[in-house]
């Protein structure tokens, strides 16, 4: 169970807490937005020192950079504990963890010899993006992508598993027909050729060299070609009804039956018809709206005159 973070009681740490974990006031924006730049200004550290030319030439610039970070990021970690109400259930959270692999890399160089090998970890610092993004305005967009991809989970599931059956036939026959010496030494290495050959990829490394696996092959391919837009048809046309049902209202205009009104539309993109059926229209005059209540079982409003007698 998520549990969202809370403050450590009043003052200071509330303070702190509103700016390292909230968005809504420009203070916390800026904050975020530093992160951001000192996320990205790491992970192309990392990137750059993997090159081994620039290695060779900055590689003292590197380390220091490195560490620099690294001090900046146990750093914030340290005051998002201090600012928490329950700062080890942080840690066991998926952003907590997160922050913990920024760091420990860097730091278990100084004790163990052999955990340069671990440097490369430092490249899951990019997740911590995803914490700040979830504050800000990227919520809904990620929500809507995530609806879609659960709606069309089974059709594409559908859509793989009859892939890779076609796929297995296909390998299941070069493995018949092709000679050992082109590649095709067993089933699977016949499977991951259809594979590859189906996706056009084409890695060469394994080949037919038999007119008939060579036709085969060209089949495949014009097959891959056909259907490699399938799930990705699939997954639009989810995200297009999600847009819908997230934007549009299935409600008809009682005046002309028009449908797919945005849900805050007041009136009717058609005839004008005042949409919202809990409540009168503004146009409407004093007996209209009288009427109206009647109607629908409502009171009628005090019309100034004396109160009944006791």
């Amino acid at each position: 169970m998520n549990h969202l973070p809370k403050p450590a009681g009043e003052g200071l740490r509330t303070r702190v807490f509103q700016i390292i974990f909230e968005s809504d006031t420009p203070l916390a924006k800026g904050f975020d937005i530093a992160l951001i730049v000192a996320i990205l200004a790491s992970v192309l550290v990392v990137m750059l020192e993997s090159i081994e030319s620039l290695r060779a030439d900055y590689g003292t610039l590197f380390f220091w950079l490195e560490w620099g970070f690294t001090i900046a990021f146990t750093l914030e970690l340290a005051v998002r504990l201090y600012c928490l109400e329950r700062p080890l259930m942080y840690l066991k959270s998926f952003y907590g963890v997160i922050d913990l692999v920024a760091i420990l890399p860097t730091w278990l160089t100084l004790i163990l010899p052999g955990a340069q090998t671990l440097v490369v970890v430092r490249l899951l610092r990019t997740l911590r993006i995803f914490r700040v993004l979830r504050l800000m305005q990227f919520v809904g967009e990620g929500r809507l992508l995530v609806d879609a991809l659960k709606r069309s989970l089974r059709q594409i599931f559908l859509f793989f598993f009859s892939i890779f059956m076609l796929v297995t036939i296909f390998a299941a026959v070069m493995y018949l027909i092709e000679p050992r010496e082109a590649g095709f030494t067993s089933i699977p290495m016949a499977i991951y050729w259809g594979v590859v050959s189906l996706t056009t990829v084409g890695y060469g490394d394994i080949v037919p060299v038999t007119p008939i696996g060579q036709a085969i092959t060209v089949m495949l391919m014009l097959t891959g070609y056909s259907i490699i837009a399938v799930p990705t048809g699939v997954f639009s046309a989810q995200v297009i009804r999600a847009i819908r049902e997230d934007r549009y209202s299935d409600e008809a205009c009682p005046g002309c039956g028009h449908e797919r009104h945005e849900k805050r539309a007041r009136y009717c993109l058609k005839c004008g018809t005042w949409l919202d059926e809990t409540t009168p229209a503004p146009h409407l005059s004093e007996e209209e709206r009288k009427a109206w209540r009647r109607k629908h079982g409502g009171e009628e409003e005090d019309d100034g005159g004396s109160p009944p007698a006791q």
